[in-house]
């Protein structure tokens, strides 16, 4: 059940009626008198009064308080307002109806409780953004200072726009060791190649620049003083790598010489194989492991050591070789060789000179040559072929002086080809001489130099081959104006003593002698004849005849200026004088002598008819092979007495020796009648 609320003051007043009535009891058993009474009544309430005084006073010192407290909270609410940046909270202008001072001081120590919650938050934000600021800054500073505990933050400014650039600069701070860890990281994955090219230990290396660096899997150093050692680090072990790479590829370089002045083979070569590809590679391009080690390099080192040792054993061996080259070459370029290179190799035996220094000297000359050889070259070739022009020249002076060379047998149709393109080669012998002496001359000019042939001057050669060439030109037209001499005396002599024919022979005869073997003959052809009374009958009428025989030889002998002298036309001329120098003239027997001129047999004998006389160019002579081999070549003559001549024989046979005859036949009866000629001077 409820009960009723009782107001205290109605209790108060109850409490203190009650008790006057009780103290008024007291008095009156006691026998207090009214004044004794009305004073104690009267110091009754001024005791109450002054209890009242001193409740109204601490009512008062406590409503001032509230107010105080009221206006600190609000003063601190807006000091908490403006350090973080926002506008304060006024709370009686918000609420009209706030009531009592209490109220109020506790809806305001609420929000002032509620913003310093808030402020704390704001700060501590502000202390964690601030220590990685300052571990980041350490970082980078390389500073090994931990981060303070008691961080210090600006209270009075802890508003977001200043926790925004804190921010900003946080990150741009995180963003700056990103790439300073990148950094780190590209340095440390150069370091770890340069290490394991040059067959380092990486960690070691790393450790060296700083200890973090060392383990993959914790934190690094980013700072400032480990970027500059990584650098640092970095570019020393690359000038170490340029300096063995350089070493290397010089060892590679030797070895390279070494082995093609060896010959090594391909399979020993092959186990150096990645030392020789390098031996042109750039820094960069070196990647493999342990190439550039020290363990390596003193292998290679080693091998081009057994190789510098072997190449020494060798060293007299490839000089021995390099000069044979040098002399071939020298010799298929028709040089002269440097006859120092033999003291050189005597000089190697005593040690005087380094091996070396002379295969290189062979190797520099060798060089030399080639150049030279390549500018002869085209020269050289016309020098070649003018020599081998000049060679068959002398063997087309051989074969003309060769009395057995229309001999038939095997291979005289070849020689007869050989000789007809030898005198078109001689014939162009001239152009070639004056061409080839322009070209060396232009040569010389350019090089300021002779040109050598086998160490003789070539235009000297072609001066002495165009004097003697004048010389036998010479001699020929000696020979031919003593051949036309010849012609003369032998007109004369048959003027006075006419000449007579051996009656011609069977065509057996002349068949035989087509099918002989090509050996040539041993039998002579008969000089002489009895002349003596062929002189009587024919001093009339052989005059005429004898003028045109002699012209006939003449022509001839004009036509073929180009024969040379025949060292057969001696011998004939002694073996014909033999006989004439035994008898006298006037005691001559007619069976020893012997008809001077050769018998040609005709086609036709019985034909005495006279035939127009054909006159035949040298070069058509000279291109005409011969047709029928003559039987006066290889069967005797007889010796019995002819009778004389008449005018329509002897003009017949001359016109069928004409058509019948080649160049070549021509110039062998000319040989044959040539013999005649002492025989006939001396009748």
């Amino acid at each position: 059940m409820s009960t009723q609320r009782i107001d205290p003051l109605v209790q108060v007043e109850t409490t203190c009626r009650a008790l006057l009535n009780e103290l008024q009891i007291i008095w009156e058993e006691v026998g207090e008198t009214d004044a004794d009474r009305d004073e104690m009544l009267l110091e009754l309430e001024r005791e109450c009064v002054e209890v009242y005084r001193r409740k109204v006073d601490q009512a008062n010192h406590s409503k001032a308080h509230i107010r105080q407290t009221i206006a600190d909270s609000e003063a601190e609410l807006a000091a908490i307002c403006s350090a973080m940046g926002e506008r304060p909270v006024h709370i009686r202008q918000s609420d009209q109806n706030i009531g009592s001072l209490k109220e109020e001081l506790r809806k305001m120590l609420s929000q002032v409780e509620e913003m310093k919650k808030r402020k704390e938050e704001r700060r501590n934000h502000f202390i964690d953004v601030l220590d990685q600021i300052e571990m980041i800054r350490n970082e980078i500073n390389g500073s090994t200072e931990s981060v303070s505990s008691e961080t210090v933050v600006d209270e009075t400014d802890l508003s977001l726009m200043r926790l925004e650039e804190l921010h900003r600069q946080l990150h741009e701070l995180l963003k700056e060791k990103s790439n300073r860890l990148k950094q780190v990281q590209d340095h440390l994955n150069t370091l770890n190649s340069l290490c394991s090219v040059m067959g380092m230990d990486f960690k070691l290396t790393a450790t060296e620049v700083h200890p973090s660096l060392g383990d993959s899997e914790g934190s690094r150093s980013i700072s400032n003083n480990t970027l500059e050692q990584l650098g640092t680090e970095i570019n020393k072990l690359r000038e170490v790598k340029i300096q063995r790479m350089e070493r290397l590829q010089d060892l590679a370089t030797t070895m390279l010489e070494l082995w093609n002045l060896m010959d090594t083979p391909i399979e020993e070569q092959q186990k150096f194989q990645n030392v020789t590809c390098n031996v042109a590679a750039s820094e960069h391009e070196i990647t493999e492991p342990n190439t550039l080690s020290d363990d390596f390099i003193n292998y290679v080192e080693e091998e081009v050591s057994r190789l510098e040792d072997l190449k020494s054993s060798k060293m007299k061996e490839i000089i021995l070789k390099k000069r044979a080259e040098l002399k071939e070459i020298s010799t298929k370029a028709h040089l002269i060789p440097d006859t120092q290179l033999e003291d050189a190799i005597e000089a190697i035996d005593s040690g005087v000179i380094d091996a070396a220094t002379i295969l290189e000297q062979i190797e520099l000359q060798i060089a030399k040559v080639k150049e030279e050889a390549f500018s002869r070259k085209e020269i050289l070739e016309k020098v070649e072929k003018w020599l081998a022009a000049c060679e068959e020249e002398s063997w087309l002076e051989e074969y003309n002086r060769d009395e057995n060379r229309y001999n038939a047998g095997r291979g005289t149709h070849l020689t007869l080809k050989r000789a007809e393109k030898a005198r078109s080669l001689v014939n162009k012998l001239p152009g070639r001489v004056e061409a080839l002496t322009s070209k060396i001359m232009a040569w010389e000019e350019e090089r300021g130099t002779e040109f050598l042939y086998d160490g003789t001057p070539v235009l000297s050669m072609l001066e002495d081959y165009a004097n003697l060439r004048e010389e036998k030109e010479q001699e020929r037209r000696r020979l031919r104006d003593q051949k036309r001499l010849q012609g003369q005396l032998i007109a004369e002599q048959e003027v006075l003593y006419g000449a007579k024919q051996s009656p011609p022979k069977p065509q057996s005869a002349k068949k035989g002698s087509k099918q002989c073997t090509g050996v040539p003959s041993t039998k002579k052809v008969a000089l002489g004849g009895p002349m003596l009374q062929a002189h009587k009958l024919d001093s009339v009428n052989s005059p005429r005849i004898s003028q045109t025989r002699s012209n006939k030889k003449t022509e001839f002998m004009l036509q073929n200026d180009a024969i040379p002298a025949s060292p057969a036309f001696k011998r004939g001329q002694d073996i014909a004088d033999a006989p004439f120098r035994k008898h006298p003239s006037n005691g001559i027997n007619t069976n020893e002598i012997e008809s001077p001129l050769k018998t040609i047999p005709t086609n036709d004998p019985s034909n005495n008819t006279m035939t127009p006389l054909k006159t035949i160019s040298s070069v058509d002579e000279e291109n005409r092979k011969p047709k029928a081999m003559h039987s006066t070549a290889s069967v005797q003559m007889q010796t019995d007495i002819t009778p004389p001549p008449t005018l329509q024989t002897s003009l017949v046979e001359e016109t069928h020796e004409e058509m019948e005859q080649s160049f070549e036949e021509k110039r062998l009866a000319l040989m044959h009648s040539d013999k005649q000629i002492p025989s006939m001077i001396q009748v």
